[in-house]
């Protein structure tokens, strides 16, 4: 399963789910991935930690 909002990989079984009222699904690997993108509203591709995750991933 891949992270809603960084795209990460982690494993079935951890992680937070959450279900919007729309109907449609978003996966995350940690509780500050769910804080960034719903409460903070941030957007993933000016975050530092998120673009050397990707970096290092390729």
């Amino acid at each position: 399963m891949d992270c809603s909002f960084c795209k990460q990989e982690f494993p079935r079984g951890t992680g937070l789910l959450f279900a919007r009222r729309d109907g449609t699904i978003l996966k995350f690997c940690s509780n500050s991935c769910k804080k960034n993108m719903l409460v903070l509203k941030r957007d993933p591709k000016y975050q530092k930690w998120i673009t050397k995750k990707v970096k290092k991933k390729k």
